[in-house]
């Protein structure tokens, strides 16, 4: 049995993890590919698609919150440790499955996956050999120079912290006009036109700080494209699937099932 390939999708709340991991989901199958979906969130009490595996067979919130005293935030913080935990016991349950991918649909706070060391664990235990993270910006905030540079922020972050290989994804593309997309997609490719609108904006604190921050990754050479992608209308799923490809079988198609 080949060993499946695992794709996070990471963002903040409200991005549109869950839906465009179901997104993906159809549409690999439309492709003749088999997929796992997995729910990495132990607080969430509604989710767009119903989990091959979910963690809350293992921790619930409201458990934690019941057995440590703790309020919804400290139960977060301690539910985030408790999956690293957890994880090898997460692992068995993927094995038994024979499939292509596994998709895996984090928590909703950003924070909690990102900034805490127990989602490396989760991402070694996995296998992060054969392992990318697909990072959703959210579209609305994307609009205008600070809020792009904003989610560019923790899109870096995330890539420093977790160390696999990483697709930026502006999810929800069909809420952003074509203007909006051409001005978006200009700024991802090219920091100074991004510099040039944020200099022509009003001279704020915020602004000195995104320029610092662009003129930094410029400096250490850090940057890469941001691709759309909409799960209402399966713009850009293609992209993502591309990327997969690149990254675990060297652009080379897998046999489907």
């Amino acid at each position: 049995m080949e060993e499946a390939f695992n794709i996070y999708f990471v963002g903040t709340a409200g991005c549109g993890k869950s839906t465009l991991t179901v997104a993906f989901h159809e549409w690999l199958e439309t492709q003749g590919y088999d997929s796992l979906m997995v729910n990495l969130d132990p607080g969430v009490e509604s989710i767009a698609f119903e989990p091959d595996i979910d963690i809350r067979d293992w921790i619930k919130l409201v458990d934690i919150m019941r057995e440590y005293g703790l309020g919804p935030n400290g139960a977060q913080i301690a539910a985030a440790d408790l999956l690293a935990i957890n994880a090898p016991e997460v692992m068995k349950a993927i094995e038994r499955y024979d499939t292509d991918y596994v998709l895996i649909d984090t928590p909703g706070q950003l924070e909690l996956f990102t900034f805490r060391e127990s989602s490396r664990r989760i991402i070694e235990c996995f296998g992060a050999t054969h392992s990318v993270i697909c990072f959703l910006m959210d579209p609305i905030l994307c609009k205008n120079p600070n809020g792009f540079v904003s989610s560019l922020m923790l899109a870096t972050s995330t890539s420093f912290r977790m160390m696999i290989p990483m697709l930026t994804v502006i999810s929800k593309s069909d809420l952003l006009s074509e203007e909006d997309m051409r001005r978006v997609d200009g700024w991802s490719t090219d920091y100074y036109s991004l510099l040039n609108a944020l200099e022509d904006g009003v001279s704020t604190a915020q602004n000195q700080v995104s320029i610092e921050f662009l003129k930094a990754l410029e400096t250490v050479g850090v940057g890469r494209e941001i691709k759309f992608a909409s799960s209402e209308t399966m713009f850009g799923i293609e992209d993502i699937y591309n990327f997969v490809q690149q990254i675990s079988a060297g652009g080379e198609d897998l046999v489907p099932r």
